[in-house]
């Protein structure tokens, strides 16, 4: 089983000529952050990721979690000693505000960050994750009291955090929980009630647990209007700031799972032990949902990036097994002597679709990134509201179509491998087993779908994916003028971005009244969207890689020409994917309706 090696070069490549990382390190609050000085950063973290974390990805998986009598969870050899040394690195920190002990560095280099953490060990990277979502509702919509108590030890990552959505009546549908939060004089809730799926909400890792949960209280409306959210720690936290009391909340199991066992899946009870767990209420009653949505960009890209992070990591195990084995005579090759697979042109057409695809996926990753950043940041508030629609639009995408990737790369990386891939010993099967869970959490991708036809298409009366597909029309125009170096990559992109025009049009004409014949549509239309969006990240970096090819040293000009030739690839052989999703974006509901199932 190959080690894991992080793609820098590639990272690097995508941040300083894809998404400019120089222009957001100059947004205001990031003036202590140098471009070069985040590569530093990055190459000293891809060391620890590649030395300590990796070699734990097998022995998670092996191991998983165990739940005790007692209701304590023991994770895997090595876990607690790798954990203390992140944090004692301050890695968990560095995207996060300096007021509270964080680095203050752009979320886009936390992304890169993840990525290679992901990369390295996804069930590992799940405890970091799900404290990322926490800290950034307390950062959005927490008191400073709260912020102050809890915040400083999050952010080190000495205390983590949970999201506490569902329960098992409820699934995706949020509105349906029933767990309650009732007032004391107080000013604290007693919480009762089961959650379920909740990653690392019962660990030996970290020395508390904070868990943010969403609740009902006595006079909330139904549905979705009616959800309030709570902080409720695993250890009750005294005035002086150390701990207290065992707060009444009991892992009551955890899941056995098909994939990242490594990551205990808890099914919390609170108030098992008494009247309730005590919880501190966030902003107003009835407001979680609203708030839940402040942070579900930052919390959608990072799971689409874990699509990314394990196409990457099955895609250097095949590629490394490819050169190995030897199997048949490829064409050309002498006769009486075997092959490396990776001669093979079935093989070369397998392992150049998962490079192509995740180079696209990458540079979508990153810019949903770098739109978050400078959404949140630039001084103009034109500026702003664009970078925000930017975010909006890319997320499902790289959520949606990401963790859809993620299990078809590895699925491609297994195939490479033949019926040696099928064989857990050989390692490659883990990464196809852990991507899995990723289409289904964070909202399933038919959700993402929704949400792209639902939400986004209707933002600005169509005006926010018209400014869109008017980017999109002038990097074909650029790719136009780039001579024929980059005529079939313009031709791909420009016939691809018609046929996303035309479905677009249809959905805002026909969809938009009859919401049955959109949701229809829906999850093709995102597939399709995001294909075009791939075919227009791999154009710019077929414009960036052709400039900078010329006159740079024999070793970069190769890395450059392989740039341009992944990217016309991609445009040439999986771009035109595009053009046979539109029949079934505008072929309406009435099959659907009509099938008998």
């Amino acid at each position: 089983m190959s080690e894991y090696t992080a793609p820098l070069r590639d990272i690097r490549f995508v941040l300083e000529h894809l998404v400019d990382l120089p222009s957001v390190a100059a947004l205001p609050g990031f003036e202590h952050v140098d471009a070069e000085a985040v590569y530093a950063v990055l190459e000293e973290n891809a060391r620890f990721m590649e030395d300590l974390i990796a070699p734990l990805n097998r022995v998670g998986d092996q191991q998983g979690s165990v739940r005790h009598e007692d209701g304590t969870v023991t994770t895997p050899d090595g876990f607690t000693e790798a954990y203390k040394a992140y944090v004692d690195a301050g890695w968990n920190g560095v995207a996060f505000p300096a007021e509270y002990g964080g680095g203050g560095f752009p979320w886009l280099v936390g992304v890169a960050m993840q990525e290679m953490l992901t990369s390295a060990n996804m069930a590992f990277s799940m405890c970091p994750l799900l404290n990322q979502g926490a800290v950034d509702m307390l950062l959005h919509h927490a008191s400073e009291e709260h912020r102050e108590t809890f915040l400083p030890k999050m952010i080190t990552g000495e205390w983590t955090g949970t999201m506490n959505l569902t329960e098992p009546q409820a699934g995706s549908d949020v509105g349906a929980l029933t767990t309650k939060a009732v007032p004391q004089d107080d000013g604290t809730y007693r919480i009762t009630g089961t959650k379920i799926f909740i990653s690392f909400g019962e660990h030996d890792m970290s020395e508390n647990i904070i868990h943010l949960v969403l609740a009902r209280t006595p006079s909330a409306p139904p549905g979705t209007k009616g959800i309030s959210c709570f902080i409720v720690p695993k250890q009750l936290v005294n005035d002086d700031g150390t701990l207290g009391a065992r707060n009444d909340v009991t892992c009551v199991s955890i899941e056995h799972k098909m994939g990242i066992k490594a990551s205990p899946t808890c099914v919390l009870s609170y108030g098992d032990q008494g009247d309730g767990a005590i919880g501190y209420l966030i902003g107003e009653e009835n407001a979680g949902m609203r708030y839940m949505f402040t942070m579900m960009n930052n919390a959608r890209l990072s799971v689409g990036l874990e699509g990314l992070a394990l196409a990457e990591r099955a895609f250097q195990m095949a590629l490394a097994y490819a050169k190995e084995r030897k199997q048949g005579r490829a064409p050309g090759a002498a006769a009486g002597e075997q092959s490396a697979i990776v001669d093979h042109p079935d093989v070369r057409r397998m392992l150049l679709t998962q490079r192509a695809c995740i180079e696209a996926l990458r540079g979508i990753t990153y810019a949903n990134a770098a739109a978050i950043d400078r959404a949140a940041r630039y001084n103009d508030e034109a500026t702003r509201t664009a970078c925000g629609e930017l975010a909006d639009i890319l997320t499902p995408v790289s959520k949606g179509w990401g963790t859809d990737l993620g299990v078809e790369l590895t699925s491609l990386a297994l195939q490479v491998f033949g019926g040696m891939g099928y064989i857990e010993e050989t390692g490659v099967a883990q990464h196809y087993r852990d991507a899995r869970i990723a289409p289904i959490y964070e909202g399933t991708n038919g959700i993402q779908a929704m949400d792209l036809v639902g939400r986004k298409l209707p933002m600005r009366a169509g005006g926010a994916v018209s400014d869109y597909l008017g980017s999109i029309q002038r990097t074909v125009d650029e790719l136009g003028a780039g001579g024929d170096d980059l005529a079939s990559i313009h031709d791909a992109l420009a016939e691809a971005l018609a046929g996303l025009r035309t479905a677009t049009d249809w959905l805002l004409a026909n969809g938009m009244a009859s919401p049955l014949d959109a949701l229809a549509g829906a999850t093709p239309y995102l597939r399709l969207f995001s294909i075009v969006t791939g075919g227009w990240v791999m154009g710019q970096q077929a414009l960036k890689a052709t400039a900078l090819r010329h006159g740079a040293s024999p070793a970069d000009q190769a890395f450059y020409e392989g740039k341009v030739l992944t990217a016309r690839f991609f445009c040439e052989q999986i771009l035109p994917q595009a053009a046979g999703l539109i029949p079934a974006v505008t072929a309406t509901n009435r099959d659907l309706a009509g099938a008998v199932l």
